[in-house]
């Protein structure tokens, strides 16, 4: 049986896949949104549930609108 992902697994991997695309390091990323490295790490593996004002903050680093961070 095969178990779905969770919202935070789901929202994690579309950060993953812009920060890639954006050409950016974990690092890169956590520092251009002002939170930590391994809070980053954290929000990508799914294993965070990061608030509304970090959820901004993300989007502006990645350079994309609220809406495009939610796509997918």
């Amino acid at each position: 049986m095969m178990t779905e992902k969770t919202i935070e697994q789901r929202f994690g991997e579309r950060i993953r896949n812009l920060r890639k695309k954006a050409g950016v390091s974990q690092e890169e990323l956590a520092d251009r949104a002002g939170v930590h490295r391994t809070y980053l790490g954290g929000i990508e593996r799914g294993e965070r549930n990061p608030s509304l004002k970090n959820i901004d903050a993300i989007a502006r680093a990645l350079k994309v609108s609220l809406s495009d961070l939610f796509k997918g």
